[in-house]
């Protein structure tokens, strides 16, 4: 044993008397259904059916009396057992004890440090016209339309709609698709060789794909096209006037939009900084308080980042079964995170005990609402699918800690700073 770790080791016996009474109940149980030739069911001795089944029933006398024995011992100890235990070097010989070794991570124990009016900095949130100004020319773009021109050629930005076909057996042929020149995704040398085209223009070229490209089966590849324009697209992006803003919102007037913005910026960016603030309270917290933490909760957060990776990689429509990736690299590199992210929550779970935090069905249900809107499905069926899944305890505990973090936000000493230096909060 040691208190370094989590982890414990615990020699469990269970008294030759209990273990015979479980072994005579358990023999019994098996004898009123068991079907020896030559006996009817409940007939057979007992001791012919201890031998027929004696493997089964030593199972089941195992499994009914050493978790029992293990919450007995453990109780008496005051742990608090993290997930299952594991049941080592098994002796169960005739009229003798039961004995085995428990193997298993307790939570760690640990006295809460001060974690009202910690002292930090936060930034001071401010908007400017230029920032609303950058935000008014996404919407601009956004709204965009593209239509057909045929008095020049293809310029940057433009759409240029072609059929194409490759040499190459596995590259399947095209038409109608759309190579956006310029674009952010658009391969290269797409857009080399289709600027100044018009339609009916043909054009044949090979393109070297990187080692790194996204799609795998294109990697490292030099792959000719023989590519025909069918028509260029221009982009026509809508006046910064009165009229953009009622065709990208509600609002009749370019001033009501801009207001709007600037008060939308205001408020994602306070948030953000707010978060930002809380991330550094938890950050001191986490640096006064040094404990072991469960390695079973560590592979936890590790498998929860991993998923999320694998996540990311399908929504860019990467297939993370043929990505190079070294996920047990990535796993390993991803540990200190997890530790420290397992650490905070612990803290957190003191905090909320401290200060009696619980969270209420309305507020899970409300959490629900909000996934459900962000991955834009009937609320309904996410709970289901969240229950069937085992994942309604985490919604809690995530909202629970929001609600630790929110009180040791306002309870903090919190000086906000720009670049004309650091303004105190008044609470």
């Amino acid at each position: 044993m040691t208190t370094e770790t989590c982890k414990r080791e615990l020699a469990i016996e269970v008294p030759t008397e209990e273990a015979e009474r479980e072994l005579k109940t358990v023999t019994a149980q098996y004898a009123r259904v068991a079907r020896i030739p030559g006996f009817r069911p409940g007939h057979a001795p007992s001791s012919l059916v201890l031998r027929r089944f004696r493997e089964d029933i030593r199972n089941d006398v195992v499994q009914a009396l050493l978790p029992k024995f293990f919450d007995r011992v453990v109780k008496e100890r005051k742990w608090s057992v993290v997930g299952q235990p594991r049941f080592e070097e098994l002796k169960f010989d005739e009229a003798q004890p039961l004995r085995c070794k428990a193997v298993f991570e307790v939570y760690p124990e640990f006295e809460l440090t001060s974690y009202q009016g910690l002292e930090v900095e936060e930034d001071l949130v401010e908007v400017t016209d230029a920032d609303v100004d950058q935000t008014l020319e996404k919407l601009r773009q956004r709204a965009a339309t593209f239509e057909v021109v045929e008095d020049r050629a293809a310029q940057e930005d433009d759409l240029v709609i072609v059929n194409y076909r490759s040499p190459a057996a596995d590259i399947p042929e095209a038409r109608d698709a759309i190579v956006e020149l310029g674009g952010k995704g658009t391969v290269p040398a797409f857009i080399t060789n289709l600027l100044g085209t018009r339609g009916g223009d043909k054009r044949e070229f090979e393109v070297a794909y990187p080692e790194d490209y996204p799609k795998k089966s294109l990697a490292g590849r030099k792959v000719g096209y023989q590519v025909e324009v069918q028509s260029i697209k221009r982009k026509v992006v809508p006046a910064l006037d009165d009229g953009l803003a009622k065709t990208v919102s509600e609002f009749a007037t370019l001033d009501e939009l801009r207001g709007k913005l600037r008060e939308e910026l205001t408020s994602r960016r306070q948030r953000q900084a707010e978060a930002a603030t809380q991330q550094k309270l938890v950050d001191k917290l986490l640096t006064s308080q040094e404990f072991p933490v469960p390695e079973i909760l560590v592979e936890a957060q590790l498998d929860r980042k991993l998923e999320r990776t694998v996540g990311q990689l399908l929504a860019q429509g990467i297939d993370p079964r043929t990505a190079e990736f070294d996920w047990r690299k990535l796993r390993e590199e991803s540990r200190p995170a997890a530790e420290k992210e397992v650490r905070a929550g612990l803290i957190l779970d003191k905090v909320a005990d401290a200060e009696k935090i619980e969270v209420s069905e309305e507020e899970v249900d409300e959490m629900i609402r909000q996934l459900a809107q962000e991955r834009q499905e009937p609320p309904a069926a996410l709970k289901t699918r969240l229950t069937r899944d085992g994942e309604m305890d985490r919604i809690k505990t995530s909202r629970r800690s929001q609600k630790v973090l929110e009180v040791i936000y306002r309870s903090a000493q919190i000086t906000r700073k720009s670049e004309a230096g650091p303004a105190p909060v008044e609470k």
